[in-house]
């Protein structure tokens, strides 16, 4: 057995030195400028960091969250790679004979070879990114694999350290998303909205209608497999795309409870169908984002089955925008509604996805909105402003600045409205925002709360965006707080 381990031993070493020598003879033009100047850019994750920055400064709050995982997941990897992995092995640096003295490093590393830490980190970060976003991790897996062979190129690593610390970096990224996913659970707390009296209890489903939307992905299909065991009489009713407004209206109309299954998009629709027929409403999270579930408390399928067979329900506020002074047919928010930079960005993300990808979309458009976006003048409450973006959220957000968080009470019965003004550029003057107070008035920032808010003399063609939908907005608007409208299934 152990000659048998020193032969495996020496046919890897010799694989590796052997590949080793193979890059180190072979030219690509163009490379001996870029990879080792990528090499260097990488050190200390500076490259890593650079780009969760910019991911999460223009990226969308799902891009923020993979940003967050990515960095996180870099961390694990470099933490974990400097101590037990480099000093378990203890193996020297490959001998620079036959590399070009073009690539190789102003100053050889000192650590052992045995695992690459900078392909650690690079796989690290991209994993963290892909578990959250695939479509950004499609822009910065290249850039990571380019790193990753950087070094060999320049004579630090053997191939196979690269080949193991790239395995540990993914490994980290695992890691990562499965603690997040237990914090997740942890802060599924339910708020302190107003228990619903008289909301149906339904045990077996009988009476309720599950409008599932098959376009919201795995998530609302595994799902399904929980409603059908524990509400087994409920009525499913699967459709996607144009059909799913009418099928929600049809569903509202002769259920006792109208259910909803997918993102928060879907929801909103959902919401908007019950709160016109009368009904209350049972959500089952399944898109890929589900902020109105989590601030309401549900953590997945399981707690909505429990909730509608015990008959228990609470109040919560909506917020509703009514064109004017004609009137028209009301919008509603669950999450929030805004005017301004963020609209600009989902829509040129909604025109180019379908054609590049969602990540080099959401890049193009957050690139294409700090070079071209000018402020909105319109006129709020009756003075005139300019604002890079208007954001109104049903309830108060938690966090500084214009970037929502989180919800702790979805029946307070107050719209949280922030406002960055316009002047300067859109980028400085987001960042500058981030940092203002909660409740704050400064010279970028202004935030308060307020039942309801005029807005007039919006320009045409302005769009808004809300719950992660886009539309044209129309001349003018009222944004209200309408105080325990919705009855919706929570459990205790």
């Amino acid at each position: 057995m152990a000659e048998q381990e020193l032969t495996w031993r020496g046919a890897v070493a010799r694989w590796d030195r052997q590949l080793f020598d193979a890059v180190a003879r072979r030219h690509w033009p163009g490379a001996d400028r870029v990879l080792p100047r990528l090499g260097r850019a990488a050190n200390h994750g500076v490259l890593w960091g650079a780009a969760a920055t910019g991911i999460a400064v223009f990226g969308s709050a799902r891009a923020r969250k993979a940003a967050v995982r990515g960095a996180a997941s870099l961390a694990l990897a470099s933490a974990t790679i400097n101590t037990v992995g480099k000093w378990s092995v203890r193996r020297r640096r490959p001998l620079l004979d036959g590399v070009p003295a073009v690539r190789r490093a102003a100053v050889q590393p000192w650590t052992t070879s045995f695992p690459s830490g900078h392909s650690a980190s690079a796989f690290a970060f991209t994993a963290g990114l892909a578990l959250e976003s695939p479509g950004w991790a499609a822009v910065v897996a290249p850039v990571a694999a380019s790193v990753a062979f950087s070094r060999v190129y320049t004579g630090v690593h053997y191939p196979s350290d690269v080949l193991a610390g790239a395995a540990w970096g993914v490994a980290a990224g695992l890691v990562v998303r499965r603690l997040a996913r237990g914090a997740e659970q942890a802060r599924v707390v339910p708020g302190d909205e107003r228990p619903a009296a008289g909301a149906p209890a339904l045990p077996d489903g009988d009476g309720l209608t599950v409008v599932v939307n098959t376009g919201s992905g795995t998530a609302a299909a595994a799902g399904l497999d929980v409603l059908r065991e524990r509400l087994p009489k409920a009525e499913l009713v699967e459709c996607a795309g144009p059909e799913l407004a009418d099928a929600l209206e049809a569903a509202a109309s002769r259920a006792t409870v109208l259910g909803v299954c997918g993102g928060d998009g879907t929801i909103n629709a959902a919401a908007a169908a019950a709160l016109r027929a009368g009904v209350p409403l049972a959500v089952f999270p399944g898109g890929t984002l589900n902020h109105f579930a989590l601030d309401l408390g549900l953590a997945g399928t399981e707690d909505t089955c429990r909730a509608v067979a015990d008959g228990h329900a609470v109040h919560v506020g909506v917020g509703r925008f009514t064109p004017g002074p004609d009137g028209g047919r009301p919008g509603y928010f669950l999450n929030n509604f805004s005017i301004g930079a963020y609209p600009e960005l989902l829509g040129h993300r909604l025109r180019w996805a379908p054609r590049i990808g969602g990540g080099p979309a959401a890049l193009l458009a957050a690139w294409r909105v700090v070079r071209a976006q000018r402020p909105v003048r319109l006129r709020l409450a009756g003075r005139p402003r300019s604002v890079w973006l208007l954001f109104a959220g049903n309830g108060t957000y938690q966090g500084t600045g214009p970037t929502p968080r989180r919800r702790d009470n979805l029946g307070e019965g107050l719209l949280d409205l922030r406002l960055v003004l316009g002047g300067g550029r859109p980028g400085p003057r987001m960042l500058a925002a981030a940092f203002a107070g909660p409740l704050s008035r400064s010279p970028v920032h202004v935030a308060t709360r307020l039942r309801s808010l005029r807005i007039g003399d919006i320009p045409q063609g302005t769009p808004l965006a809300y719950d992660g939908e886009y539309a044209q907005a129309p001349p003018a608007l009222v944004l209200e707080e309408l105080p325990d409208a919705l009855t919706v299934y929570r459990p205790r």
